[in-house]
């Protein structure tokens, strides 16, 4: 048997190739090292030699470059890192791109033998739209916003990564024939797609817009819960699968299934043959999951509780860093444990002399008032952003702070009205807890802002004020977050971007108070026990 050439290749005088883990028809995938960073795990993919002509090569840059945009604002979405051309034997230059390396389960290996739970479905499906609203939002491409069209959502297309300590996530792959809709251009259609998840406008050649993705995600919901089809042809050629997508009435879901009315309802408009009759966009298809989710955990609010991080400070010594035990089981779905590919090449602030040099010289901002107060603010500096959190206390008891056990955790509430509780306890043993809660309201790009900034920095700075002195910032402390929690930061942003319904923040924030109040003593007992 022939040793495939690649093997132990050095690409790029970086990418260490370890071995073939995947290969179709556009090309091949390989497990390689990045020694520039460690021999970090990643995923290399070349364009099939067969398929070397400037069209194609047009096409796989493309695709690189969508991943790589969308992994930008996506965590349901691979993430691709690098880009390059190999010309090895110096005669064919073949295109190869990097993306974050995963190991985990296609859908369709999953539902091949038996379909998932009601509550398993939500949580997969949710994911899924979450990916795809985005890639329907669009990236910027050359000036302009462009929505994209994945154009090939099917099973295999959807990796569920799992994690003994955490739930699953799903990533969105191969966008090797997404359609980029952009306004200048004028361009004639062709057929492109998995026969059996196509849209009936699909096989037809037309210009596609996000309904056609809907379509396909109609047929994958179908399957995952029933492991058929909804549309079966006479035979496997494109003429009876264009009759089937056309003219045939899915089938009616089993009874013993017991699918709720409302999620029948739902899958059978994704699958309406004319797009005006579908969903508008994957926001409407995540209210009614959301819904269903509701249902199903009722009379519980969604709260999800972040890990707590305690750190300890004594005599200005550098913090020693303690991660409290992880609350109760959590409603919604967290990323994976092992996800330092993301962290590697972030350029997130962390404190350092020079951060503090920039927060202690700032003021209190003049549309604030001089009281006792905490507020979240994201500060622009020569640095890049920083999180901070704005607290004013009297001066006696600012004092009494300034060396303290720091503590944060944060609290998703995602209905009736998308909200964080994001709380930091100061604490020593002579002076107890100072409190210091606020909330950011994720339907306000204010509030995804900050969030956001967390989950790119993983820390934050506490900026203390003393109320007869407004003007000087009297102490600097620093709180990291715990890596899990900045990915969950992200999903919760996404999440948020596309909640619909009436303002009910109020409620929402009032729910968290009663959560937070019932956590106080919890907390109380863990920061003792630390400071013992």
């Amino acid at each position: 048997m022939n040793k495939d050439p690649n093997i132990d290749r050095l690409l790029s005088n970086r990418y260490r190739l370890i071995d073939l883990v995947g290969e179709g028809a556009m090309g091949r995938v390989y497990r390689a090292k990045d020694t520039l960073l460690g021999d970090v795990i990643v995923a290399v993919k070349f364009l099939a030699q067969s398929l070397l002509n400037q069209k194609m090569r047009d096409r796989f840059e493309q695709e690189a470059t969508i991943c790589a945009l969308l992994g930008e604002i996506s965590n349901h979405i691979v993430r691709v890192r690098d880009y390059g051309v190999d010309s090895r034997d110096g005669k064919r230059k073949i295109p190869f791109y990097v993306m974050e390396f995963l190991e985990g389960e296609s859908l369709d290996e999953i539902i091949k033998y038996e379909g998932v739970c009601l509550s398993r479905f939500i949580n997969l499906t949710r994911q899924i739209c979450l990916g795809l609203h985005c890639a329907h939002e669009g990236i910027m491409f050359k000036g302009q916003r462009c929505p994209i069209v994945h154009r090939d959502i099917k099973p295999s297309n959807i990796l569920v990564v799992s994690d003994p300590t955490l739930d699953e996530w799903v990533k969105i792959l191969d966008f090797g024939i997404a359609k980029l809709n952009r306004g200048d251009q004028n361009q004639t259609y062709s057929f492109m797609g998995t026969l059996a998840y196509c849209s009936p406008e699909q096989m037809e050649g037309k210009e596609l817009d996000n309904r056609s993705d809907i379509y396909s995600l109609g047929i994958m919901m179908y399957e995952m819960l029933t492991c058929d089809l909804p549309v079966l042809p006479e035979s496997s050629s494109f003429g009876s699968w264009y009759v089937a997508h056309h003219e045939t009435k899915p089938k009616a879901f089993r009874k013993d299934l017991e699918i709720p009315k409302n999620l029948e309802k739902l899958i059978f408009k994704c699958l309406a043959k004319k797009p005006r009759n579908r969903p508008k966009n994957v926001g409407e298809i995540l209210e009614i999951l959301e819904r269903l989710e509701s249902d199903l955990q009722a009379p519980n609010p969604s709260i999800v509780p972040s890990q707590p991080v305690v750190e300890q400070i004594k005599d200005e010594v550098p913090a020693t860093e303690f991660t409290a035990p992880q609350p109760e089981p959590t409603r919604v779905s967290a990323p994976p444990a092992d996800r330092s590919s993301l962290y590697i090449a972030k350029t997130g602030i962390q404190h350092s002399p020079e951060i503090e040099k920039i927060c202690s010289q700032t003021t209190w901002p003049e549309n604030k008032p001089k009281e006792k107060i905490v507020f979240p603010k994201v500060l622009d500096s020569p640095v890049g952003k920083i999180p901070s959190l704005f607290v004013m206390l009297d001066l006696m008891d600012l004092l009494d702070r300034k060396n303290s056990t720091r503590y944060n955790q944060f609290l998703f509430l995602k209905s009736p009205h998308p909200m964080v509780l994001w709380l930091t306890v100061l604490y020593n043993r002579r002076h107890g807890p100072r409190w210091l809660p606020c909330y950011l309201d994720l339907k306000r790009s204010s509030g995804r802002t900050v969030i956001e900034t967390l989950a790119e920095t993983g820390c934050y700075q506490i900026l203390l004020f003393a109320v007869n002195d407004p003007n000087q910032c009297q102490k600097v402390l620093s709180s990291t977050i715990a890596p899990d929690q900045c990915l969950a930061f992200k999903d919760w942003a996404d999440y948020s971007k596309i909640a619909r319904g009436p303002d009910l923040a109020k409620m929402s924030k009032q729910l968290l108070k009663q959560e937070y109040e019932k956590l106080k003593h919890k907390i109380t007992l863990k920061l003792e026990a630390v400071n013992h």
